[in-house]
């Protein structure tokens, strides 16, 4: 008598969480996977304390962040000046958080326009195709041969007066090419998909189809980018501002407020000066990036196969 060898049965972690997951919404299941992030979570709180300050200064201090007060030049901390003053006399404290208005406008702001440049042109290359691809392809190619930082300081350098809207537009001008491409090859490969074909072959529109289908099928690599190019844009601002060719004075930004305090002598003496805005640098993008991470895990669509 043959006797057969019994077969075993295994159990897949991925599958007994795509049963649990049945039944659920895309957007829930991606917010039910975030919430699970300690990390990204509490980042999103200090994220929200952050923008809260900022947004309420004039609650905070009552002091003028641009006027200078020769007689307070390079004051030490005070009642009146928790931080300080600068040297020219103005408020550490006022210009910590108003330029954080600054510092967190440009970032957000960029981000929206490199969105709206990049998802434009990647839609249109990677849904046409063709010689349209090919155009944006080597537009893209061309803007990414030529190095970020030394553009983006030639074209300051040229104009006369930068203010907020001249900058925003410059970073987000000469940062679209790498969402470009993103979005160009999430696009290829969304094209060949069934649902794609069957809406072509039922007539629906191409622009429909784009904002219906490829579009939210795409807000997973979106999202994670937007979030990640925010925090790399305040890192511009702060570096370009440190090195002068960033916002001008006497408006407030963190890379400003650092950029005054770096004779050896405010180093030293006067830590309140820098160590603020540096450390509200550190804080914003580190909260930035934590939060892209989690949403980078919730909209993948094998997290749950860990």
């Amino acid at each position: 008598m043959e006797l057969k060898p019994q077969q075993t049965t295994s159990i897949d972690p991925g599958n007994v969480i795509d049963k649990a997951e049945k039944g659920t919404s895309p957007t829930r299941i991606a917010i039910n996977r975030f919430m699970k992030n300690k990390l990204a979570v509490i980042s999103v709180i200090m994220l929200i304390v952050i923008i809260l300050l900022v947004v309420f200064a004039p609650l905070i201090t009552d002091q003028n962040p641009t006027k200078s007060n020769l007689s307070l030049v390079e004051r030490p901390p005070s009642a009146d000046h928790p931080l300080g003053n600068d040297g020219s006399g103005r408020d550490n404290l006022a210009r910590l958080l108003y330029g954080g208005r600054i510092s967190l406008i440009v970032g957000f702001s960029a981000m929206i326009f490199t969105l709206v440049i990049g998802v434009l042109l990647g839609s249109i290359a990677g849904y046409y195709g063709g010689k349209i691809d090919a155009i944006i392809m080597r537009a893209t190619d061309l803007m990414l041969m030529l190095p970020f930082l030394v553009l983006v300081l030639t074209i300051v350098a040229v104009l006369e007066k930068v203010n907020v809207v001249i900058f925003v537009s410059i970073i987000a001008l000469t940062s679209w090419p790498n969402l470009t491409r993103i979005i160009r090859g999430t696009f290829l490969t969304l094209r060949e998909q069934e649902f794609i074909i069957g809406a072509k072959a039922i007539g629906v529109s191409d622009m429909r189809i784009i904002l219906k289908h490829f579009i939210p099928n795409a807000i997973g690599p979106i999202v994670v980018n937007a979030t990640l190019m925010m925090a790399t844009y305040i890192i511009i601002e702060s570096a370009l501002s440190f090195l002068g060719f960033g916002i001008p004075q006497p408006t407030p930004t963190w890379g400003n407020m650092i950029s005054e305090a770096q004779s050896i002598r405010i180093l030293r003496n006067s830590p309140e000066a820098w160590v603020p805005p540096g450390l509200a640098i550190l804080l914003t993008v580190l909260c930035i990036n934590f939060i892209g991470d989690g949403l980078r895990d919730a909209f993948d669509p094998k997290s749950n196969r860990r």
